[in-house]
């Protein structure tokens, strides 16, 4: 099974990710089209040359890879995929050969985390958009809705979270999922020196987060603007 998670940045990705490869069944593989799509867009990023350097630059290539023999034949590879990065040009036909599920955030979250790294972001930089799209897109592609997963329901309950996402994958719920090794991982991305701190730092998934962030008004601004594509996924989360 290959398994493409899709989110925002600052979704709790990473650790989900960290969660799926403590598995001894499961591969990894950290945002394979970053550097497909900074080639693309020519937009300005942390790290840009390094990650296109580093990656797969031609999105058809990602996309075989995509759908392509699991490494080391593991039974379940998991995709950690941004949604910012299927720009519009990139074919999108591989995602109905991939069991897809979708991450969300609260947007005042993403946006006060997503600040602390890249500044004055915009609506585009935090994929609440292209989650939105994506998921009808599968869901044409599948003919059923891919299941929603909330990065404040992992952390308020992880087994519990994390039970019902394997369960709506059809994948077994194994404890190994609830903790990892600190430190980097040899599959982080190489942009990971600029956005993993926090998770090179955790050994598990944190405490439930406290009350919502008090953002400008720039940042309230893209709150408002995310939240119709959020909120209707956020409706359908398990």
């Amino acid at each position: 099974m290959k398994i493409a998670m899709w989110s925002g940045p600052r979704n709790l990705s990473t650790a989900l990710m960290y969660s799926f490869a403590a598995r001894a069944d499961c591969a990894v593989w950290d945002e394979p089209f970053y550097s497909a799509y900074l080639a693309e867009t020519g937009i300005g990023h942390p790290m840009r040359e390094e990650v296109i350097a580093a990656g797969i630059s031609d999105p058809a290539k990602v996309a075989a890879h995509c759908i392509g023999s699991n490494p080391d034949a593991k039974p379940l590879w998991y995709q950690k995929h941004m949604t910012m990065h299927m720009v519009p040009s990139f074919d999108r036909g591989f995602l109905r050969h991939l069991t897809n599920a979708f991450l969300i955030r609260h947007p005042a979250r993403v946006v006060e985390s997503y600040s602390k790294k890249r500044e004055s972001p915009s609506l585009a930089d935090l994929g609440f958009l292209q989650q939105a799209e994506l998921f009808d897109q599968v869901a044409d592609m599948t003919g059923s809705a891919p299941p929603v997963v909330s990065a404040e329901s992992i952390r308020h309950d992880p087994r519990g979270a994390l039970s019902r996402l394997c369960a709506a994958l059809n994948i077994p719920f194994t404890d190994a999922m609830l903790g990892w090794p600190p430190g980097p991982k040899s599959y982080d991305g190489v942009w990971a020196p600029h956005w993993y701190n926090a998770v090179h730092a955790s050994t598990g998934f944190g405490d439930p987060e406290g009350p919502l962030p008090a953002l400008e008004a720039d940042g309230q601004r893209l709150v408002e603007a995310a939240w119709p594509a959020y909120s209707r996924l956020a409706t359908l989360a398990i």
